[in-house]
């Protein structure tokens, strides 16, 4: 095989490919093996994807973008550095669309319709970067996986992480967001998963929707696009369990794997010990017994796993396989990772679960706390910003993590933001640590506050900015004085 035929079988993108997907015109002749859409993180041989933001145009990256490796960027067709463009000069190989985000869309769909993967949706109030990423975990230990990075799951997260999917890929995780009616539905007709898998239905966005009925029936939209031989994967143990039960077999849909701690649930929980940093869980899979140890703590992780047993049994790997690679699960920054850190005070433990709030993780994330072991005179602290998007019933939320707090025996509680503020009423004066407008205003607050053997959780909506507060409490251990010289 000649050296420019292996370059074009290795390649993700050739230039004819992406041509015909994206309905575009190419400068030259290109073989790409990745794709970005920000020119900071551009590998050598990607395809640049100038999209346009609200706040950006990546346009003004092109040239930036080459400088770091790019073999071609997809622009729009006016763009001042095309070929023949009046005082301009092009910097690479351009290919030349009407509208990148369009053309990244096409790159998706050709993607899947290249692709003999099974395809597997993800969506849900509460867990779906975790799931989505226990699945990738699971699947990638039995067969080749694709799987969407971080929290791209809107409308050019998913069809960006499409694109990416390798040839070889025998299976095909997607995360799947939305805060409006439709946007299930114009992402999963792209996607056409296989087995579509919806973790929860819980008052997040709220506000935005109206109803727990009616995100129901949002999150039942990834149904929409599945074809008679698909497979629904939902919690038996939610109170929509039925609803959207229903809402998939109108589509047709005609086999529903369920998973909870329900007796009805196709895999069940049967006992977990749930411990500080692990917990150790049995399982019911169809009938077989399974098992496990998860390396992350939580009842909802526990729970989550069972959601993952399901859906891998639903796209044809094995179940026993995938709870045996859960053994290497890890938190996710944001999402409930731990790390120690070492301040001339002394070390303290801190739980980064900044990146997002909502009642229903919110409880799960003190109950996480409420079992972390400290030493005596040590406190279990929670560092808490403000959930958005509840609408009428914010207080009364903000209000109701009083009782959780009080009985996972939390020591002290720091509150931020105007929403807080009802909690903080809530809460008895012994456990108020202090309040602030908002989360810079509350760290050094609490930076002060942090002593020896404390365990620290730190959460809020990602408008909270509480990663400010990670990232000061995180920076406590730079201020180590340096070993002495010994001379």
């Amino acid at each position: 095989m000649n050296a420019a035929k292996k370059k074009q079988i290795d390649a993700l993108w050739t230039a004819a490919e992406a041509v015909a997907a994206t309905h575009g015109r190419s400068t030259a002749d290109w073989h790409a093996k990745g794709i970005s859409i920000d020119s900071r993180t551009v590998q050598p041989g990607d395809l640049f994807i100038a999209l346009i933001g609200p706040n950006f145009d990546g346009h003004a990256f092109v040239a930036e973008a080459f400088n770091k490796g790019a073999v071609a960027a997809m622009t729009r067709a006016d763009f001042t550095g095309a070929p023949g463009a009046q005082g301009a000069d092009a910097p690479g190989p351009l290919l030349l669309v009407e509208d990148t985000l369009a053309a990244l869309w096409g790159l998706g769909a050709a993607a899947r319709a290249r692709s003999k993967a099974r395809f597997l949706g993800v969506t849900g109030s509460v867990g779906k970067t975790s799931t989505k990423e226990a699945l990738a975990l699971a699947l990638s230990a039995q067969a080749p996986t694709a799987w969407s990075a971080g929290s791209f799951n809107n409308h050019w997260g998913l069809p960006l992480s499409m694109a990416r999917m390798a040839r070889d890929a025998v299976y095909g995780v997607f995360e799947l967001g939305m805060n409006h009616p439709g946007e299930i539905r114009h992402l999963t007709a792209l996607l056409r998963p296989n087995v579509a898998m919806i973790t929860n239905i819980e008052p997040v966005h709220i506000g935005l929707l109206g109803s727990l009925e009616a995100i129901a029936d949002a999150k039942g939209e990834i149904f929409e696009s599945m074809d008679e031989s698909g497979v629904a994967v939902l919690n038996r143990d939610n109170a929509f369990f039925r609803h959207l039960d229903r809402i998939a077999r109108e589509q047709d849909i005609k086999r529903v794997l369920s998973f909870g701690q329900s007796p009805d649930a196709d895999v069940r929980l049967i006992e977990c010990t749930l411990q500080a940093t692990s917990s150790d869980v049995i399982a019911d899979v169809a009938g077989k017994r399974l098992s496990y140890i998860l390396p992350v703590p939580g009842l909802h992780v526990v729970l989550n796993s069972l959601g993952v047993l399901a859906a891998t049994m639903a796209i044809g790997a094995d179940p026993a396989a995938s709870a045996q690679a859960l053994g290497a699960l890890r938190s996710i920054k944001g999402r409930g990772a731990r790390q120690r850190i070492d301040m001339p005070r002394g070390a303290f433990d801190l739980i980064d679960d900044a990146y997002n709030a909502n009642p229903s993780s919110m409880r799960a994330a003190i109950a996480v706390l409420g079992r972390s072991k400290v030493g005596s005179g040590s406190r279990r602290i929670a560092v808490l910003g403000d959930m958005l998007e509840l609408g009428p019933q914010s207080a009364s939320l903000h209000r109701g993590l009083a009782e959780p707090l009080r009985e996972a025996g939390i020591d002290l509680v720091f509150t931020c933001g105007p929403s807080m503020a009802a909690l903080v009423d809530a809460l008895p004066e012994g456990m108020r640590g202090g309040h602030a407008v908002d989360s810079r205003a509350l760290t050094p607050v609490v930076c002060a506050a942090i002593g020896a053997g404390d365990v620290v959780m730190v959460k809020g909506s990602l408008g909270s900015r509480m990663a400010v507060v990670v990232e000061a409490l995180a920076g406590l251990a730079r201020a180590l004085p340096r070993a002495a010289n010994g001379n």
